[in-house]
């Protein structure tokens, strides 16, 4: 499996930058994954295009969107466990800038995902995000780390 992560804009903060470098070490061990940066831009549209320029073609394509679904935690790792499952071999992850996501990119999503109703920026979603998909492997392996 292989996961990329298709982001608009550079981490700025220290913190940010030393966590999801954690997570990131940390899931090599269960799956390659690959962090695509674009810049920020003018628009959300303009954003949006970035983006999916950057998704593979075979990917399955979840979007990071308050209006998106909710899960669990275990919810969340038994999405990822099903397409595995489903033989789905790429899955990449699109967050937008600070003002959303375009709406070819919403359109283009098989999946939309809310990591909370609270408003996150978009540079502390992507450590929230590669934290969760970390949880999701070791849920999925039975493994301490969750509880």
């Amino acid at each position: 499996m292989k996961i990329t992560l298709v982001v608009v804009g550079k981490l700025k903060e220290k913190f940010l930058v030393a966590g999801v470098a954690e997570y990131l070490k940390r899931l090599q061990k269960f799956t390659r994954v690959e962090v695509r940066e674009v810049p920020e831009c003018r628009t959300v549209n303009e954003e949006a295009q970035r983006l999916l320029s950057l998704v593979p073609r075979d990917s399955w394509l979840c979007v990071l969107d308050v209006a998106g679904v909710e899960m669990s935690s275990e919810e969340f790792a038994k999405k990822i466990a099903a397409l595995t499952l489903d033989g789905m071999s790429n899955l990449t992850f699109a967050i937008g800038g600070a003002f959303g996501l375009g709406d070819e990119l919403r359109r283009a999503a098989d999946f939309r995902l809310s990591l909370s109703q609270m408003t996150l920026t978009h540079q502390m979603a992507r450590l929230i995000l590669v934290e969760q998909i970390y949880r999701a492997f070791k849920i999925n392996r039975n493994e301490p780390y969750h509880w």
